[in-house]
């Protein structure tokens, strides 16, 4: 992958969760707002689009959505997933989409961001470490400095839903640097 520096970069940001007032859906739209020059984060649509993956369906012609989810993780220069921790685990509608990504490869070697956000530090670790263990046998090029837990509470964001707490804005913007700097290095590397 080879991207000169005034290249605009595309970062995908996938949520979590469905819920319509989400912590994980705030943290990434206040990521898109915090994202460094020359980069363009885009949230992808809510991941429920997508039909529960069965090996079966994964054949010419393929579901349009599924067609449309591949395409869209293709086309990123990076992915930032932020998550929340349900029942010790991933969300079942993240590991679906994750798992729709495991036959035709996009994943692959695709640096990655995981933020999971917690009402404390560690609150969320086990969705992390079940998010890591998928994207590592997907062969996901997890970037560690991206990869992040935010202490999050509700009243961290203002009234027009921008987050205002320094310790978590300071956490997503460094998420976001790994990212770039993952990719610059690439960019340089013989």
């Amino acid at each position: 992958m080879s991207h000169p520096e005034a290249l605009t970069l595309r970062f995908l940001g996938l949520c979590g969760s469905l819920r319509r007032v989400s912590s994980n859906l705030a943290l990434l739209q206040a990521a898109v707002q915090l994202a460094p020059a020359g980069v363009q984060l885009r949230i992808a649509d809510p991941l429920d689009r997508l039909p529960h993956f069965n090996p079966d369906l994964d054949v010419p012609p393929l579901p349009a959505a599924v067609n449309a989810w591949r395409a869209e993780i293709a086309a990123a220069d990076a992915v930032l997933i932020c998550s929340p921790e349900y029942a010790f685990g991933v969300p079942g509608v993240l590991k679906n989409a994750l798992d729709w990504l495991v036959p035709s490869g996009e994943l692959y070697e695709k640096p990655v961001g995981v933020i999971t956000a917690s009402p404390n530090h560690g609150g969320a670790a086990h969705a992390q470490r079940h998010l890591v263990d998928t994207l590592t046998a997907q062969q996901a090029r997890l970037v560690e400095g991206a990869s992040v837990a935010v202490p999050f509470v509700r009243k961290r964001f203002d009234a027009s839903g921008a987050l205002t707490e320094p310790e978590a804005l300071a956490i997503l913007q460094g998420s976001l640097a790994a990212l770039v700097a993952a990719i610059r290095a690439d960019a340089t590397a013989p």
